[in-house]
């Protein structure tokens, strides 16, 4: 039995399975929750509109969770971390990177969630798309067949998503960096540059915690875990891991290309001062020269010779050639 969309909305209940324990999961109506039994093999995953108000009033009035829990799930602003609670019952507060329309990516999505043996309640802050990758794993019977491994598969989806974007934002600053090395008169976007560093930064912030995370659910003390999760989980330690030392490395290499860059402008600027100045001393002499001759006064020498301007001219180039030798000299030219 299925239950409309824009019911679901009105509750903020976005999707409600019982999974089967072998990879497909049934959808329940909101209304279907309060009388639930599950057997032996099934699970129950609840997704929630976190800031909707029948959410919070679920939460506090129906969910069975400690006052506690419902606290830290319903709060403004959370940060990847994972709490432990009595009775085999974690929270689980995870950073999803925003892919929904004109977002930026590094303005990541806050996914909050509780998780015991058989039920597991997820918050969503904005739409997050790992959702949707979850649902289809389920319609194909190729899903979840536990709590434990829904915590997997919205992990490992999770950073699958972060692999792509790092990926992305490495081969846009080694374009730039090939095409600063392969032609010096090429000019990187500093804006991009600026932007690509911030959102190195800033998935960074937030995907070292996350690492921290699964670092710590290596460690598994739940029961409720299968024997080999831990081994799942310390690989996506490691690639969350790898991801960091990627967006270090991204970083750097932003700050080496912007650094190059200055550099570059500083020797232009630098060869051309130099290439003023030297035609500034250059003519100098020759202007003061001929502004000195060309005073409208009587008694200039050689203004009444038939030669005289013919030996201006030639005292003028012998004083540019002296210039150029005692310039050779100070080796300027």
């Amino acid at each position: 039995m299925s239950m409309p969309h824009s019911d679901r909305l009105s509750q903020g209940l976005l999707h409600a399975f019982v999974l089967d324990g072998y990879g497909s999961a049934e959808t329940i109506s909101f209304a279907q929750l309060e009388n639930l039994q599950l057997s032996a093999q099934q699970s129950l995953w609840l997704h929630w509109e976190r800031s909707h108000l029948r959410t919070e009033q679920w939460l506090r009035e129906s969910s069975g969770l400690s006052e506690f829990s419902r606290d830290l799930l319903l709060e403004e602003n959370t940060r990847p971390r994972l709490l432990r609670l009595e009775n085999q019952e974690l929270l689980l507060f995870l950073r999803a990177i925003n892919l929904n329309p004109q977002a930026d990516p590094e303005d990541m999505v806050s996914l909050r969630i509780f998780a015991n043996a058989k039920h597991l309640y997820s918050l969503r802050q904005r739409p997050v798309q790992i959702t949707g990758d979850l649902l289809k794993a389920l319609e194909k019977g190729q899903g979840p067949k536990n709590t434990a491994e829904v915590l997997l598969f919205l992990a490992q989806s999770l950073t699958d998503r972060v692999e792509r974007v790092v990926s992305d934002l490495g081969d846009t600053v080694d374009q730039e960096e090939a095409r600063a090395d392969s032609d010096e008169l090429y000019i990187p976007s500093p804006l991009g540059m600026l932007q690509a560093r911030r959102t190195a930064a800033n998935l960074r912030r937030f995907l070292a915690p996350q690492r921290d995370v699964f670092l710590a659910l290596t460690r598994t003390q739940e029961s409720w875990f299968l024997a080999d999760d831990a081994m799942y989980w310390n690989e996506l330690n490691n690639r969350l891991t790898l991801h960091l030392e990627e967006l270090e490395l991204t970083r750097e290499r932003v700050g080496l290309i912007l650094e190059t860059e200055h550099r570059r402008r500083n020797e232009r600027m630098g060869r051309t001062m130099y290439l003023l100045a030297i035609i500034t001393g250059f003519f100098l002499p020759m202007t003061f020269v001929t502004g000195l001759l060309g005073i409208n006064v009587g008694g200039i020498p050689g203004s009444e010779q038939p030669y005289g301007f013919i030996l201006s001219c030639l005292v003028l180039a012998i004083l540019a050639f002296g210039q150029w030798l005692f310039f050779r000299w100070l080796r300027w030219v």
